[in-house]
């Protein structure tokens, strides 16, 4: 879709896919990726490539899932990161998965693992980074890559925010493997509380992203206008082009149908 090929399912078959995928030992890494990721990589190469390069995307977004479904995808749900990365890490205890936390601040993931040790006490934290706020030297990316890969991790979960995150795991997922790789942006935020979650409710309805942009106005509000517009052209554009070829083929058909009663 766009460009970018996405998980079909819900949140449960999701978390069912990343555990198989650990346990294939294969490595690789994920990206959840919603409108701002989708239209982003529209206009990036290198985000392009690091979602085509992925394992797996998920469609971290109500918009996205939405659209799935209306070019044929029934079955898709939104999958988001702040959602999944607790359900792998509550169904990894009984296998002792080894979980990596790279990205945010110090302060953001000591409270996260707090939180998450508090929820899920049997869970194995292997390690936590948080790496300078600039751009990494290539010396510099193989020394953290080595050191998580030393950690003995099984998933490594990344809170950089796109597209930084995406970027980073497609050029250290060689390096981090067999541990399998999940950016997850703002789940660092939410999980570890230091920033507030939209109600159940309006997640159910799809409109997290209108909690965001009241709670986060200044960071989030030039982003959605752009964002939020370029995707509804781009959506429309897309179920245009699927209605109109399904017409096309319908009528060619009946005139088909047409001719051979003749």
């Amino acid at each position: 879709m766009l460009g970018v090929e996405y998980f079909i399912g819900d949140l449960e078959s999701a978390t069912a896919t990343v555990l198989e995928r650990v346990r294939s030992g294969r490595g690789g890494y994920s990206c959840l990726c919603g409108v701002h990721g989708i239209v982003t990589a529209q206009h990036s190469d290198a985000l392009m490539g690091a979602l085509r390069g992925a394992w797996l995307n998920f469609p971290d977004g109500a918009p996205v899932a939405w659209l799935m479904r209306r070019m044929g995808a029934g079955h898709a749900r939104r999958v988001a990161g702040p959602d999944l990365m607790p359900r792998v890490i509550a169904a990894g205890q009984d296998a002792g998965l080894r979980h990596y936390l790279y990205g945010s601040t110090p302060e953001v993931l000591e409270r996260l693992e707090e939180r998450l040790l508090e929820r899920f006490p049997r869970a194995i934290i292997a390690g936590r980074m948080s790496p300078p706020f600039r751009e990494l030297s290539g010396e510099e990316h193989d020394r953290i890559a080595a050191e998580i890969s030393a950690s003995g991790a099984d998933v490594v979960w990344v809170g950089l925010g796109l597209p930084k995150q995406d970027e980073w795991l497609r050029r250290n997922a060689a390096g981090i493997a067999p541990a399998v790789g999940l950016g997850v942006g703002a789940a660092f935020d939410f999980l570890s509380e230091t920033k507030p979650r939209a109600p159940d409710g309006a997640r159910d309805a799809g409109l997290e992203w209108l909690h965001r942009l009241i709670t986060e106005p200044r960071r989030l509000a030039r982003r959605y206008a752009v964002t939020n517009t370029e995707f509804l052209a781009r959506a429309g554009t897309a179920i245009a082009g699927r209605y109109g070829r399904a017409a096309v083929r319908r009528l060619g058909s009946r005139a088909r149908a047409r001719e051979a009663s003749r």
